[in-house]
């Protein structure tokens, strides 16, 4: 029989969350076309009139008619959002107002140009995050697209059509559409409602068409757009097969195989170059993930000689990874002196099988007839990974210019300092040890070998290498060559050589002296980098290891700064919740810091700020403290490098800080909220044994003084004295029970404030033996009491009420629960008093064996259900004096039987009988 094929609950529960969290978010409609004039708009307005005579919605947030009027006349009976007026400029710019279309909340929102740039001051960079922050608040958004405004497709649109577009969005909102409605017409329907004015005004019309819309270019991209619907199409239907075949290729009910999903594997790595076509090779890289639906990730690396690019050049690297990122790469930075084996390396690390680099330019003019200076990168590939498919992108004719980072400060290396000035001292010096070396072997001619004076001159290379870099030790080289050649080699202090073999001499001194100075110097680099990451790895192990330690919000919050300063440099804050789970704000901001874009980060759960997408023009950087659970707060961050937040290690190393310290806020939350449980629940057991001590008790006694009371009217005029009796032994009950309460909350405050005031003074223990005897003797009743007292007791300094008060519940304790005799006992011992109170009962319950201490808990009895008397305080109250005066006590079962409870009290010597009435 076939087993029954169980669905993964992992997996279940991650379908559930997905379901769910597709439920809440808003559903995105695109049209989408070849280019302008197919009709997008006009398709858009005819399904929102459609959708309002069916009742739904619908508003209108922006939509651009561009003067045609067969689309201005669909807007008819269409409820229109007022653009949101913002000045640039010195001009007045209408733009989309974000804030209105989230408090209207509409169920259909139509925002035209989803590629279009948002002017300066709005909220977004880009049109298209206005959508992504509508979905999210769960509105539907139908919205327009021209296939040229694809990122991935920039570069080969623009070699197409030979117009450059510099309003793109990423392949992952079209990707992650779900619904994309193909809008296309002909090429020639194109270009006759273009000569209709249909699509133009006149003047424009013509233009385009000598230009953009020329019948080959419209060819080209109505196949493009056509692709890639059918690739959105393709998407679906994987997607819904691997939905149908169910967890672990189950069918949809779990029981049977199911639908077989698509199974690809193989993720993509493209290398960015410092040249002008790293942005293709990106583009390229992320079009074939998308067609392969496979993770793609970039990556950079920096050679020594790379660390020395000009800021311009670093600017442009930085700008390719940030496109990486946005079209869904993983980005990293990686260092080392051979960039083949760094890609191989992340290749077999990351699992990757293709890897997409730019093809290498011819070199130009002179150049080209210089011979080849080392193997090209591909075929170093091919060598260090056989297994792995290379693909070189040819460069883009004419592709959109990436701008230049607004970040000013860091240079792009891992070891995250700037690109470092021409250090002349450095030349300084390695001339200056040329010159000292000649100095001193110059009387050394005659003593040593001509051989041994190179090796001397081959050290200071090496010196100078170590200590100043590879420029430095390059003219040390030259320098000891022409030295060596001019004062030590025959005819001395002359460049002429007799021997042609000190030529050959002259040139391994000089390779030998710059293939160490190269050495050496990729040493120091490589020195740097470990030292950085080294350091970074260290500030995360410290913070790890103090955040651990910090039990309450305060230290995270003042070791998480700490950390994020001394990393980053500048300024920070670590912002935290308060009880109404609202962001607190700092009382003295810091210059530059916004509160309005800090609460946004929180409440969206989403970076911002400096560096982002959202308000990039802020000074400060906005991180989430994300949790497991919930966001605990933000991170802001106003680094003393601004670029650093460019560098993918950088801004991973962000990432995790404020991980750790989003984590231990959490855990010193959920520690609270356990010691607050705990409280709440000791004070619920203690009430709830008050209430049930007193409901009994307490209602005992009242009812019987009731009883008594009301006897009186009826009982002959000789039983009133009996009656009398005992209505006095119920208030002395009662009195008892409310006096053992009120000492108890007493002691208790005291000892918790730390303010018992003990009375102590030199008594005799005989005299507060036998004041206990008497008091006690209403309880005790007829109960034979025994002493047993040593005849050389000393005086003993302690407080006599509070001690007879111990000795009076130990003797009402024994007559409730024991049987007489009652014997106290008191003796002296080197050091302490003990007294001791014995009754001859049954002992100590059995269920308080081995755990006698629980006894003098409040509350606790020997018997929990018993018509005995009390609540449980006595014990208490003991334990709670003698505690106070830095005593024990301790309850335990005699040998011969009965239960014995033996206090032992600290003393010293007794003063002389001067000194003790002094």
């Amino acid at each position: 029989m076939n087993e029954v094929l169980r669905p993964d609950p992992d997996a279940l529960l991650a379908q559930l969350r997905s379901d769910e969290a597709r439920a809440q978010r808003g559903k995105l409609r695109i049209y989408f076309g070849a280019s302008a004039g197919v009709g997008k708009t006009w398709a858009m307005l005819s399904a929102a009139q459609r959708e309002r005579a069916a009742g739904r919605d619908v508003l209108i947030g922006v939509v651009e008619t561009h003067g045609r009027s067969e689309t201005a006349a669909l807007l008819s009976g269409l409820e229109a959002l007022p653009l949101r007026e913002l000045d640039y400029r010195g001009r007045t710019l209408a733009e989309f107002d974000l804030d209105a279309a989230l408090a209207r909340k509409p169920a259909v929102l139509l925002v035209d140009e989803l590629a279009h740039t948002n002017a300066s001051g709005s909220r977004h960079a880009k049109r298209w995050q206005d959508v992504q922050e509508l979905l999210a608040a769960g509105i539907e958004v139908w919205s327009a697209l021209n296939v040229q405004h694809l990122e991935s497709l920039n570069g080969t649109v623009g070699a197409i059509t030979g117009v450059r577009v510099h309003e793109t969005v990423p392949d992952t909102v079209l990707d992650e559409a779900d619904e994309v409605v193909l809008v296309d017409v002909t090429p020639d329907e194109l270009t006759a409602r273009l000569s209709a004015g249909k699509v133009y005004l006149p003047q424009q019309a013509e233009r385009a068409a000598q230009n953009f819309f020329r019948k080959g270019n419209l060819i080209a991209l109505r196949e493009i757009a056509l692709r890639r619907t059918a690739e959105h199409v393709e998407d679906d239907v994987r997607g819904w097969r691997v939905e149908q075949s169910g967890p672990g290729g189950a069918g949809a009910n779990g029981k049977g195989p199911g639908l077989q999903a698509w199974n690809t594997s193989g993720a993509i790595l493209a290398c960015v170059g410092p040249h002008e076509g790293a942005a293709q090779t990106v583009r390229t890289a992320a079009r074939l993930a998308g067609q392969l639906n496979v993770r793609w990730h970039a990556v950079y690396v920096e050679t020594p000689r790379l660390q020395r690019l000009a800021a311009a050049e670093r600017d442009r690297i930085l700008a390719v990874l940030k496109l990486a990122e946005e079209l869904g790469a993983a980005t990293a930075v990686l260092t080392g002196s051979d960039v083949a084996e760094q890609l191989a390396e992340q290749a077999r690390r990351l699992n990757c099988a293709t890897l997409v680099l730019g093809r290498s330019q011819p070199e130009a003019g002179w150049r080209r007839w210089w011979p080849a200076r080392a193997v090209p990168l591909a075929r170093s590939l091919a060598q260090r990974a056989p297994a792995l498919d290379i693909m070189e992108v040819a460069p883009a004719e004419s592709s959109r210019r990436l701008s230049r980072a607004p970040l000013q400060g860091a240079s792009i290396d891992s070891d995250d300092h700037e690109k470092a000035p021409i250090h002349w001292p450095g030349y300084a010096w390695a001339a200056a040890t040329s010159i000292a070396l000649t100095l001193a072997c110059t009387p050394l001619v005659g003593v040593l070998e001509l051989s041994n004076i190179v090796m001397v001159f081959l050290l200071g290379v090496v010196g100078v290498a170590m200590r100043f870099g590879r420029g430095p030790s390059a003219l040390a080289a030259l320098l000891n060559v022409a030295a060596f050649d001019y004062f030590f080699v025959p005819p001395r202090m002359s460049f002429a050589v007799s021997d042609v073999q000190y030529v050959l001499t002259f040139a391994i001194m000089l390779g030998v002296g710059l293939l160490v100075g190269q050495l050496t110097a990729g040493l120091r680099f490589a020195a740097g980098v470990s030292t950085s990451r080294e350091r970074r790895a260290r500030s995360l192990f410290e913070l790890t290891r103090e955040l651990s330690a910090a039990l309450e919000a305060s230290q995270v919050v003042m070791l998480g700064t700490a950390a994020v300063r001394g990393h980053f440099g500048g300024d920070a804050l670590v912002l935290v919740t308060d009880a109404a789970d609202q962001l607190v704000m700092p009382t003295d901001a810091p210059e530059g810091f916004d509160p309005q874009v800090a609460d946004w980060a929180f409440r969206h759960g989403q970076s911002a700020g400096l560096a982002t997408a959202t308000l990039a023009a802020q000074p400060w950087h906005y991180v989430p403290l994300q949790a497991p659970m919930r966001v605990r707060g933000v991170l802001a961050l106003s680094p003393a490098q601004p670029r650093w937040l460019l560098i993918p290690e950088q801004a991973q190393q962000l990432d995790t800080l404020a991980r750790q310290i989003a984590i231990a806020l959490e855990r010193v939350h959920y520690v609270e909220v356990a010691q607050q449980a705990v409280v709440e629940m000791e004070s619920e057991r203690l009430r709830n044994a008050l209430l049930g001590a007193i409901s009994h008790d307490v209602r005992t006694p009242l009812t019987a003084l009731i009883a008594l009371a009301e006897s009186l009217q009826t009982l002959p005029p000789e039983e009133h004295a009996s009656a009398a009796r005992a209505i006095v032994a119920q208030a002395h009950e009662l009195h008892a029970l409310v006096s053992n309460l009120l000492d108890m909350a007493r002691l208790e405050s005291g000892i918790a404030g730390g303010a018992v005031n003990l009375r102590r003074d030199w008594q005799s223990v005989e005299e507060v033996v036998g004041s206990a005897i008497r008091a006690a003797r209403t309880s005790l009743g007829s109960t034979v009491v025994q002493t047993a007292l040593d005849p050389d007791l000393p005086l003993v300094e302690f407080d006599a009420v509070l001690i007879e008060r111990v000795l009076v519940n130990l003797l009402e304790n024994a007559t409730k629960y024991g049987a007489p005799p009652i014997v106290v006992g008191a003796r002296a011992e080197p050091g302490v008093l003990v007294l001791t109170v014995r009754d001859h009962g049954p002992g100590l319950p059995a269920a308080l064996l081995g755990r006698e201490q629980k006894l003098f808990d409040k509350f606790t009895r020997g018997e929990a259900e018993s018509a005995t008397p009390g609540v449980g305080l006595g014990l208490a109250i003991c334990k709670a004096v003698v505690s106070a005066h830095g005593g024990e006590i301790t309850a335990e079962n005699a040998r011969d039987g009965g239960a014995e409870f033996t206090v032992t009290l600290p003393r010293r010597e007794p003063p002389e009988p001067a000194e003790a009435q002094l």
